[in-house]
C-alpha cells in the first residue's frame, strides 16, 4: 500500500555529505578521473568540480587528489580522508536502510 521513501544526509551548517557526493567520490575511485565520474551522472566537469571544492571546504579536508594531463594523461585519485569517509556513511547509510525497513514494516505492514 505504502512505500518508504527517504533521504539521509551529514550536516554541519547545511548539507555536506550524502548519496550523490558518495556515488561521486566511488566514480572517481574506480575511474580514476573526475571528468568520468561526473559524465555517469550526467553532471558537467564544472559541477562535479565545484561540488567537490564546496565539499571540501565544509568538511575542512581534502577529498581528492588530481594530476593535470601531460604525456600519460590526468587523473584524480580518492584522499585517505576521503576513503575513510566513505567507508563510514556507506555502513552508516546500510543500517538506518535495516532501521527504517523495520520500523516501516512494524507500523505499516501487510498487518497493519
Amino acid at each position: 500500500m505504502y512505500n518508504l521513501r527517504y533521504k539521509i544526509w551529514l550536516d554541519k551548517n547545511g548539507k555536506v555529505f550524502g548519496e550523490g557526493p558518495f556515488q561521486l567520490l566511488k566514480g572517481i575511485e574506480e575511474t580514476g578521473s573526475l571528468t568520468s565520474a561526473a559524465r555517469a551522472m550526467n553532471m558537467s566537469y564544472s559541477q562535479a568540480h565545484n561540488l567537490i571544492k564546496s565539499l571540501e571546504k565544509k568538511l575542512g579536508f581534502n577529498l581528492i587528489n588530481s594530476k593535470t594531463g601531460g604525456n600519460g594523461g590526468g587523473g584524480s585519485e580518492l584522499t585517505e580522508e576521503a576513503r575513510l569517509l566513505m567507508e563510514r556513511y556507506h555502513k552508516f547509510s546500510m543500517e538506518c536502510e535495516q532501521s527504517l525497513q523495520a520500523i516501516f514494516a512494524k507500523y505499516f505492514g501487510n498487518n497493519n
